[in-house]
């Protein structure tokens, strides 16, 4: 919590000192829907896992499951994996939640904010929240992950998520040096343009290897960044995205031409990679 109030209040200050885009509605209202959303998802987790992720590597770790349990290594050398393959674990969640019909209908809370700016790093269904502690267990049983790989696992997923989310104006030379190690605002920001091809690009968090060898990376948005528009083609109106009625949106909301598993998506995805190439 420390590192997330310390993170949030950093890229808060960097975007009133150097924006990359003018903000298109209500800052106030944006911000209390998505923290609003912070709280309950908070909530939801305190009283479904109390102990989260680390409480879960904690147990693992006293029952000996998991690879890195039998395994002698230097800890340093099992941290360094966990967190790497932590990290994929995510990149795969993140696409399965775009390539699943039903999943995307939880996950385009998400991309339905109209702006993007921190904030918009931590919007999140809490069903989607409970399903993606669920993996992240998982993979923590499968892995054996120690409760020191879990912290750093954590604090970079939690910071960078804000980060590469943040209304960041990156000089173009410095952000292509930047995202060889991490994903960049303005690599993160293509992925929450309204055109589908661009919104199924670039799934990566913390590490932006994955896009690369995945073949879902995307350099650009076709009109750019001051030109592209961010959100979902059917929701354009903030009277219709405050608190309440995101937390219904995948029950009530339509969802679009954005899943990965619709036949037309995937051949217009494959379609725009191929021009772009």
């Amino acid at each position: 919590m420390a590192f997330f109030v310390g993170i949030f209040g950093i890229v808060a200050l960097l975007e009133l000192a150097v924006p990359r885009r003018p903000l298109t509605i209500s800052k106030a209202g944006r911000w209390f829907t998505n923290i609003g959303i912070v709280i309950i998802n908070t909530v939801v987790l305190r009283v479904l896992v109390p102990a989260g992720a680390l409480g879960i590597s904690v147990w693992i770790g006293r029952q000996g499951w998991g690879a890195f349990n039998y395994m002698n290594w230097p800890i340093w050398i099992e941290v360094i994996l966990s967190v790497i393959l932590l990290d994929f674990v995510i990149y795969l969640q993140h696409l399965m939640f775009h390539a699943v019909p039903l999943l995307w209908r939880l996950h385009m809370m998400h991309h339905a904010d109209l702006d993007y700016d921190l904030t918009t790093g931590t919007r999140f269904h809490p069903i989607e929240i409970i399903i993606s502690m669920g993996i992240k267990a998982s993979a923590i049983s499968v892995l054996g992950a120690s409760p020191v790989a879990v912290i750093i696992f954590e604090v970079l997923l939690n910071g960078t998520a804000m980060f590469n989310h943040g209304n960041l104006y990156i000089p173009l030379g410095i952000d292509r040096i930047l995202r060889l190690m991490v994903v960049t605002p303005d690599m993160h920001r293509v992925h929450h343009s309204v055109f589908p091809s661009e919104t199924n690009s670039n799934f990566g968090f913390n590490l932006p290897w994955w896009d690369r060898l995945m073949g879902t990376y995307r350099a650009q948005p076709t009109k750019g960044h001051d030109g592209m528009t961010i959100g979902l083609n059917q929701f354009r109106d903030p009277a219709r995205l405050t608190l309440p009625r995101i937390i219904a949106l995948p029950f009530i909301g339509k969802g679009g031409q954005y899943a990965l598993g619709r036949r037309g998506v995937r051949e217009g995805t494959a379609s725009a990679k191929k021009t772009q190439s």
